[in-house]
C-alpha cells in the first residue's frame, strides 16, 4: 500500500457496505465480490457479482455498479465518484474504471491470480492512458479475504459432495 494514503473511517464504512453486497453474491452461489460507488458523500450505486446468476461474463460487481452510477449521474463520466470494491478489479473492470474516469478506487483485498490494480498489472495507473486512478488498498482486508477463502472452501466441498 502507498505509504502516503491513509485509510479513513469513511473508507471502512463504505467497504462494510460492499462486504454486505459480497455476502449477497455468495448466498446466491456467485463469487463474493461487492461494490459501492459514492458521490458527494452518498452511495449512488451498488453491485455484486452475478456472473453465475445472470449467465454472463459481464455481470461483475464493478460493471453493474458503474452502469447504475452512470444512470444516476446522467453521464458516463463518473469524475467525482469513489468506488469501493471488496476484491482487486480484473482487467475488464479496471478498464471500465479508467473509461468511466473514476478518480479513486478503494480495494479490500488483492487478487494475485487476476488483479489488474497492482497484482499482475496496474491498469489503473498507466501513464499511457489519459486517466489514472488513485488506489487505496487493504481496507477491511482480513474480512474481505476471509469471505473469499470461506466461499472457495465451501465451493470445493460442494463439488466433492456432488461427486460422491
Amino acid at each position: 500500500m502507498d505509504e502516503n494514503i491513509v485509510i479513513t473511517k469513511e473508507d471502512k464504512k463504505y467497504m462494510r457496505q460492499a462486504l454486505n453486497l459480497a455476502k449477497k453474491a455468495a448466498a446466491k452461489g456467485d463469487v463474493p465480490i461487492g461494490c459501492v460507488i459514492v458521490y458527494e458523500g452518498k452511495v449512488i450505486a451498488r453491485g455484486y457479482n452475478r456472473r453465475n446468476a445472470d449467465k454472463t461474463t459481464l455481470a461483475h460487481a464493478e460493471i453493474l455498479a458503474i452502469k447504475k452510477a452512470s444512470k444516476v449521474i446522467g453521464d458516463w463520466r463518473l469524475e467525482d465518484c469513489t468506488m469501493y470494491v471488496t476484491l482487486e478489479p480484473c482487467q475488464m473492470c479496471a478498464g471500465a474504471i479508467v473509461q468511466a474516469r473514476i478518480p479513486k478506487v478503494v480495494i479490500g483485498c488483492m487478487n494475485p491470480k487476476a488483479g489488474c490494480a497492482g497484482s499482475i498489472i496496474n491498469l489503473l495507473d498507466m501513464k499511457q492512458f489519459n486517466h489514472q486512478v488513485q488506489i487505496v488498498r487493504g481496507v477491511l482486508e482480513e474480512e474481505c479475504s476471509l469471505l473469499m477463502k470461506e466461499f472457495f472452501a465451501w465451493l470445493r466441498e460442494s463439488k466433492k459432495t456432488e461427486k460422491s
